[in-house]
Order: C-alpha cells, then structure tokens, then sequence
C-alpha cells in the first residue's frame, strides 16, 4: 500500500512540472479578422430622425437597388498585417470614397460596448482622413461582418447605413 501512494505523491508532484517551452505566439487582431474581399449580403439605410421620433418606417432595404448586389470591399494589408489600401468594387453610387487607406481605431476588440472605427484616408501616411466607418459586427468563423456609415449634421446622425457582408475569399 506505501508503494502504491508512493507512486501516487510522485505522479502527481511530476504532472505539475509543466514547462513553458519559450515560444510566443501573439494575440489575433482584428486586422487578421478583417482583411480580405467582402461582399455584400445586405445594405439597410436607416432615417435616424424618423427612428428617434418613432415614425415608422424608419428604414430601407437597398440591397436590390442601384446595382449593389454587385458591391464588394476590399480590405489590404500587408505581410505584417499592417493595413494598407481599400477599394470598393462594383458600379455602385459611392456612399464613401471607394478607395483610399485604412486602419482601425483599434487594434483589439474594445472591453466595452464601443464599436472599433475603420479611418479611411486618401494618402498612405494618413494625413487626410476622407471618411469613417464603424465596426459593428466583428467577422468570426461564419464569415460575416456588419459595418455602419453614419452620417452626422451638427452632431446628430440624421442617417446611417448598415453593410452586412460576407467573406469573398474565406
């Protein structure tokens, strides 16, 4: 019986010895998550005053409309999954520049309830910033990403649409 609890206090004292071996791997970014071609599932333009006031309907489904089925984003990076160009493909009205640079607000989910911003710029040192557009649904392992342009007037959004898109390139 000593022998057998012997046995024991040493297998469990051996199981703690676990090693680090040294290597690092670094977190995922959302850079990592976001990159690639995306391609529209669904575009909502929303009336931001009516949805305030509660006048319905406050909203429309454009998805069908003025050619965007055909819309799709692309996001670069590079081999270090630094951001590099955007481009908006299809023969779409521009609601945002159709292309430019970009880098998030972020480059993790935040903690809170605040969406992460994609800035887009004109210029690949990111002087001129020509647009905003807030990260609202974070790709995951369904492909998909919701992303929202809301247009503000004196401070108060008076519109916004929604982008939902699914990857072009899983």
């Amino acid at each position: 019986m000593r022998l057998f609890l012997f046995g024991v206090v040493i297998c469990w004292l051996t199981a703690c010895d676990n090693q680090d071996d040294g290597s690092y791997v670094a977190p995922i970014t959302l850079y990592e998550k976001v990159h690639g071609e995306w391609s529209l599932m669904k575009l909502t333009m929303i009336d931001e005053f009516a949805r305030a006031n509660g006048i319905t309907p406050d909203e429309q489904n454009l998805s069908t409309l003025f050619n965007y089925p055909d819309f799709r984003i692309s996001f670069n990076v590079d081999e270090a999954m630094n951001p590099t160009r955007y481009q908006v493909m299809g023969d779409v009205p521009p609601l945002f520049e159709p292309e430019g640079f970009w880098m998030l607000s972020s480059d993790f989910q935040p903690t809170n309830s605040a969406a992460v911003r994609i800035l887009l710029y004109q210029n690949a040192d990111h002087s001129v910033q020509t647009g905003e557009l807030r990260l609202t649904s974070v790709p995951g392992s369904n492909g998909e990403m919701e992303i929202q342009l809301v247009r503000i007037t004196e401070g108060v959004p008076f519109v916004s649409y929604v982008f939902n898109l699914n990857a072009s390139n899983p």
